[in-house]
């Protein structure tokens, strides 16, 4: 593990950890990883609200494309360059909807380390000098889920929510223009069919070998932006 990774999400994000495992009724790991992941989500936020309304700016111009795309037929060289025109005009950029999954990678590898660690034979030389010394965290929740462990609840859990997050921002989408095709399909909708099939199923695939301390994060995280998903959509 790099010195750059360590210092700048490893071992914050541990510490954090421990912190809350430390301060929360009971001590226990799965309030730790639940309290962790809303701290995220709030670090994140503004970087999601701007990804989710790019989403929603390119469900809105979605009319003018299929516009474009039956006036320049197999000009793509044309179709391209009056493509980009339209995303400067209407103030669209395609790239900011998925730079928070960019983003959220190396947090994701992060926490896996963490929750390895943690859950693991803990180092809690890596602690800060604030942050007290549990002697050991105790990897069952509620005195019932060991998060050690792969939890198929949890994967199961955590696809559903992977499903439900894409497919609401499936149903946003504008529908296609009458007599378009298949193979005329622009990047973003192909983007989206695989969000809403393929995800939620390489979430539950993965999630079933994962910790489920992991799982239960991934979980948590995905209901809280489908929730925030619903309130920008209703907001702009």
């Amino acid at each position: 593990m790099s010195n750059l990774f360590q210092i700048i999400l490893f071992k914050p994000i541990f510490n954090v950890l421990v912190g809350l495992y430390n301060i929360l009724p009971g001590h226990d790991i799965g309030l730790a990883i639940i309290a962790l992941t809303v701290i995220i989500k709030l670090v994140l936020y503004p970087l999601m609200s701007s990804s989710i309304k790019a989403q929603k700016s390119l469900q809105d111009i979605q009319p003018h494309i299929n516009e474009l795309k039956k006036k320049f037929g197999a000009d793509k060289q044309a179709l391209a360059a009056e493509t980009m025109k339209l995303y400067k005009q209407h103030k669209v950029n395609p790239v900011a909807s998925c730079l928070p999954v960019l983003v959220q990678i190396p947090i994701l590898l992060a926490l896996y380390y963490v929750l390895r660690a943690g859950l693991g034979d803990t180092n809690f030389a890596l602690l800060y000098s604030f942050v007290e010394n549990p002697g050991s965290l105790n990897p069952v929740s509620f005195g019932l889920v060991d998060l050690a462990k792969p939890n198929y609840i949890l994967a199961v859990l955590s696809g559903i929510a992977q499903f439900w997050q894409a497919k609401m921002l499936s149903a946003k989408r504008p529908p296609k223009a009458a007599g378009e095709g298949g193979k005329d399909e622009d990047m973003a909708s192909i983007m989206n069919k695989q969000m809403t099939y393929f995800m939620p199923v390489v979430t539950l695939l993965v999630g079933l070998q994962l910790p489920g301390g992991l799982t239960l994060y991934w979980f948590i995280s995905t209901v809280l932006t489908a929730l925030q998903q619903l309130y920008i959509f209703k907001k702009v």
